[in-house]
């Protein structure tokens, strides 16, 4: 209640601009018409499904209450790690050596990939998020007790239709904001596009939470292009089964309040084929193409 209290009046000022979809016909082919309808009653934190502080969706929320990230003992959010170790996507494979001695990683979020236990890390050598092993990090036994596991988890509700990840982007959504009058370097919406990597492949991440509504940087999971993205029928405040967050450019005085299209989030799942386990989150619609064989 404490975090309710503190987050409620930023939230509620900050994404006054924010809406959920609007009930123009559905346009990506699937046909189920997913139009939803704007609210400040969705912008109030609620325990839901996936936590218990969320906004718009019982699977829209955030990893914990406080810091997404793994915090030291001391409260920093980077921990050392030993370099030299792999940095693996969601399907386990390996995408570049990790040269650098300090990693962040995202709260509650573990694998076992190649035979070992990773943790998701936002901050690699690849230039995107990816998994590290843990018994590579500096204070492993501190670690494992800091971190804990949140996974998003299934509605039950139904599959919808197969997407796979793109093989491009559009540079011009890119650099736009998901935050109104946003003053960070990143907040935009190309952290939620397949962009090229320092390994020379397209990746996407998927999240734990739509961006936009203050749930905190949720990044759960990190998977190439073609990968393939069941989308699933998701409850929302309206029980349409997508969210839409606007997009924000500079304006006149250069910041970032000029509202410039929107961005529209698909909750659902990909099935890791190093395991076959499901990973559930929210991927953009632009991040993704209609695809079969989900």
């Amino acid at each position: 209640m404490k975090l309710l209290a503190s987050l409620l009046p930023l939230t509620l000022l900050a994404l006054a601009g924010c809406a959920l979809d609007d009930d123009a016909a559905d346009d990506d082919g699937d046909g189920d018409g997913d139009g939803e309808e704007s609210s400040l009653e969705a912008r109030v934190l609620t325990k839901g499904v996936n936590g218990d502080f969320c906004i718009a969706s019982p699977y829209n929320c955030r990893f914990r209450e406080g810091s997404s990230r793994v915090t030291t003992a001391g409260g920093d959010e980077a921990w050392g790690v030993e370099p030299g170790a792999s940095v693996r996507d969601g399907n386990g494979a390996a995408l570049v050596k990790q040269t650098g001695t300090r990693m962040t990683f995202n709260f509650g979020q573990t694998r076992l990939l190649a035979g070992k236990a990773h943790a998701l890390a936002l901050t690699t050598s690849n230039g995107s998020a990816g998994w590290y092993p843990i018994e590579r990090i500096k204070g492993e036994t501190s670690f494992r007790a800091r971190n804990g596991n949140v996974d998003a988890a299934d509605p039950g509700r139904g599959a919808m239709a197969c997407y796979e990840i793109r093989d491009a982007h559009d540079p011009n959504l890119e650099l736009k904001k998901v935050v109104r009058d946003s003053t960070a370097t990143h907040e935009r919406a190309g952290d939620y596009l397949p962009l090229v990597r320092a390994n020379g492949v397209r990746s996407a991440n998927l999240v734990f939470s739509v961006p936009g509504f203050g749930l905190g940087g949720a990044t759960s999971d990190h998977f190439p292009a073609g990968t393939k993205f069941r989308r699933v029928a998701v409850p929302t405040s309206s029980g349409k089964p997508s969210i839409t967050i606007p997009l924000w450019v500079k304006d006149g005085a250069g910041r970032y309040r000029k509202h410039a299209g929107d961005l529209r989030f698909f909750y659902g799942y990909i099935r890791s084929s190093s395991d076959g386990v499901k990973r559930f989150g929210w991927m953009a619609e632009d991040a993704l193409a209609v695809s079969s064989g989900c």
